[in-house]
């Protein structure tokens, strides 16, 4: 479960959209997988710097606790309040409904220098 369209990080952060607007991300099925039930998720305002690598919240499973870390460098144009409610929708739909923020990224070429899904694919093979 590893789409082919996505960008994704060592962290296990995916990243979706491209060129010219804010980008999508959340947690990979893998990440969701290997944390078990989430139960909580603590997401940054709209309107906050994220810098690339470094966390900007924490998603909270029934076996613990685990930063979220920014893929790109940039603002926090959008967060999915939905997670407030429903956290659980990270489980059953991590690329879809259960994306986390939406970040307006300082240089939108960065998105090319993620990994590529085959890369990805290998880097969790292992």
């Amino acid at each position: 479960m590893i789409p082919e369209d996505l960008r994704y990080t060592a962290e296990h952060e995916w990243v979706a959209g491209a060129s010219g607007g804010p980008v999508r991300v959340g947690i990979t099925h893998f990440a969701q997988d290997a944390l078990g039930d989430i139960v909580y998720v603590q997401l940054p305002d709209p309107g906050t710097a994220v810098t690339a690598g470094e966390a900007f919240g924490e998603v909270e499973s029934t076996k613990s606790v685990s930063e979220i870390y920014a893929p790109l460098t940039g603002t926090v144009a959008a967060r999915n309040d939905k997670l407030a409610e429903e956290p659980e929708v990270i489980n059953t739909d991590p690329y879809g409904e259960g994306w986390l923020v939406e970040i307006e990224p300082a240089d939108p070429a960065a998105v090319e220098g993620l990994l590529t899904a085959s890369a990805y694919r290998e880097l969790t093979a292992s």
